[in-house]
């Protein structure tokens, strides 16, 4: 096991990571996705996914997460048992949106996709930070904590349209916290997709791949 590195702050583990980026170069695209690893995953390889719907004009930006994990414990249990890797994932992806900000292209261009632990650190980021984005894609993932309360999210998202992928067997995510966190955003005015998949597990599959390379088309300015 490699020792813990003394320069990275405990108050914000991934901070120090590197932003991972794959399609159009940033300073040439007029859209970004953003995509968020799984647990024990690497940013390298969920771009891979971006090669599945890859759109001219279109730039990835995946952050990487500090020990390829953004938070030690299930995305079901209380939030304070994932501090700081939540509070320090969503400043991640928050830093990913900035730098497409800062290249010219708008939020509203952007789409945040996650998938597994990712997936529930995108949708965690949306409901939290509500404006109009590009869209939502959470595979096999959803809002984060041992309970969800529709109270405590405020805002609007304009509109945003957002995708739920999952099985209605997958060991990891409930079918029922799917189905919270799409109300959720509902509520706050996401134009949103729930598809559930009877007996995939936790996966990845071609009706999903085909629903993100639509949103992804959708993108770039016309």
């Amino acid at each position: 096991m490699a020792a813990p590195d003394p320069h990275r702050s405990t108050d914000d583990p991934h901070g120090d990571e590197p932003l991972e980026t794959a399609g159009t170069a940033l300073e040439n695209a007029s859209a970004a996705v953003v995509l968020i690893h799984g647990r024990g995953a690497t940013a390298r390889s969920i771009l891979g996914m971006a090669g599945e719907f890859g759109t001219d004009g279109v730039a990835s930006l995946a952050p990487q997460a500090a020990g390829n994990t953004w938070y030690p414990n299930s995305f079901l249990a209380p939030v304070a048992a994932n501090e700081p890797g939540r509070t320090s994932g969503l400043e991640a992806i928050a830093g990913a949106i900035e730098r497409a900000n800062g290249a010219g292209i708008p939020t509203e261009r952007v789409l945040v996709l996650g998938f597994s632990q990712g997936a529930c650190l995108a949708t965690e980021f949306v409901a939290r930070n509500p404006r109009r984005y590009g869209g939502l894609v959470a595979l096999s993932g959803g809002l984060i904590g041992d309970s969800i309360d529709p109270e405590t999210y405020e805002g609007r998202l304009e509109g945003t349209p957002a995708f739920f992928g999952c099985s209605d067997v997958d060991p990891h995510i409930p079918e029922q916290r799917v189905h919270d966190s799409a109300a959720v955003l509902e509520r706050l005015g996401a134009d949103v997709t729930t598809r559930i998949y009877p007996g995939m597990g936790h996966g990845v599959n071609e009706d999903e791949l085909a629903a993100v390379s639509r949103m992804v088309d959708a993108l770039p300015d016309e």
